[in-house]
């Protein structure tokens, strides 16, 4: 579903080489390219939407909006998880309103057309006396889904890559950390007003720490990060964390390990930034998966997940408190949330000019230079 890119994108991508800078302006503030954003990047690659803890139960659901599609990600009898547009076969009315929820079974709100949970329809009032009506070429429209440790991708593409394919690069990876097992204990939405490339630069470099993040600088070496993924769609690493302490507002471990932990990963941190819309932090005793969801050139909507083992609620882990990591974060995601909006204030000035990346931002370099080839 590409299309042809225009001169400035592949002029840029053809430059970049001679000196990482930041991108030119445009690609922060322009409506075209943020259009061709959404049809080039966004219409075509796999996106997070959920984790499968989020439909634990045949009939559960939720909601999600992908390149201006509402989709429906629902969990059938047999509990295998499946995709929906989010639109009746008959005429096309909007089926599910609210975002998450429980049904036995997917009605429309208009005229009361009913689809199985594996999107089949079941029922359609009045319909039996149509000549050649069968309720069997009118099943709900399918989207490409699939797992990946727990977490739940859709790729509105045709025939997109499978997911597995895609994926092959970090394939056994994250193993041990337990992730399709976790359990989200809080989600935090963020309307952040600033590109959504700004996001992922930000959070693939720590310059910035100790100036932005004082007390998260305190608990992990800001010049310490040692990064084994740097080219690609997945990009990042770990930071050490200060020994016998926790990325907390106390700075002690909130929960049980959530998964089998070895010594040496128990004092870092794993900070992976996936392409296009995916943030995984992983701590011994918490996950951190952020979304992102650009709504204009100048608008980001972050969904923000705490994960925990799915013991740790309960009477056997009493250092349970994910609060303590919650506070801690939401803290540090707004710091960064204020000066990815004080770049996107300055980038739309009339004085921007790309400026030169420091060897510590060579990740953030990486990921617009992966970022152009796909717009080219």
């Amino acid at each position: 579903m590409q299309t042809k890119a225009p001169p400035e994108f592949r002029k840029t991508a053809e430059t970049f080489a001679a000196g990482a800078k930041t991108l030119a302006q445009r690609y922060f503030v322009s409506p075209e390219i943020f259009a061709e954003e959404q049809k080039i990047i966004f219409s075509t690659q796999w996106m997070l939407v959920g984790h499968q803890s989020q439909i634990a139960k045949a009939g559960d659901y939720f909601t999600a909006e992908v390149a201006g599609e509402s989709l429906i990600v629902v969990r059938d009898k047999d509990g295998e998880v499946r995709g929906f547009y989010n639109v009746c076969r008959h005429r096309g009315t909007r089926l599910r309103e609210v975002e998450t929820g429980h049904v036995t079974a997917i009605q429309c709100p208009y005229h009361a057309w009913t689809y199985g949970l594996d999107g089949r329809l079941i029922g359609a009032p009045h319909m039996d006396d149509v000549p050649g009506f069968d309720k069997a070429d009118y099943s709900l429209n399918a989207v490409n889904l699939a797992l990946w440790e727990g977490f739940i991708f859709v790729n509105l593409a045709d025939s997109p890559t499978p997911l597995k394919e895609w994926f092959a690069p970090v394939a056994g990876k994250f193993s041990y950390w337990n992730l399709p097992k976790l359990l989200s204990a809080k989600r935090i939405e963020y309307d952040v007003r600033a590109n959504w490339k700004l996001i992922f630069e930000n959070y693939s470099e720590c310059y910035h720490c100790p100036g932005v993040h004082p007390t998260l600088a305190k608990l992990t070496p800001y010049d310490s990060a040692e990064n084994d993924l740097s080219e690609g769609p997945f990009l990042g690493g770990f930071m050490p964390i200060i020994k016998g302490h926790s990325l907390t507002m106390s700075g002690n471990a909130c929960a049980l390990p959530v998964g089998d932990i070895n010594a040496e990963d128990f004092h870092r941190v794993f900070y992976y930034s996936i392409f296009p819309n995916m943030l995984l932090s992983m701590h011994p005793d918490y996950v951190m998966v952020h979304q992102l969801w650009p709504q204009t050139p100048e608008r980001t909507l972050i969904l923000c997940d705490w994960f925990f083992h799915p013991e740790a609620a309960g009477v056997r882990d009493p250092s349970y408190n994910p609060d303590d990591a919650i506070a801690f974060w939401d803290t540090t995601n707004k710091q960064d949330w204020h000066v990815c909006e004080l770049s996107q204030q300055g980038i739309a000035s009339r004085a921007y000019q790309p400026g030169p990346y420091s060897p510590r931002e060579s990740i953030p370099a990486a990921w617009d230079e992966y970022y152009l080839r796909q717009m080219t």
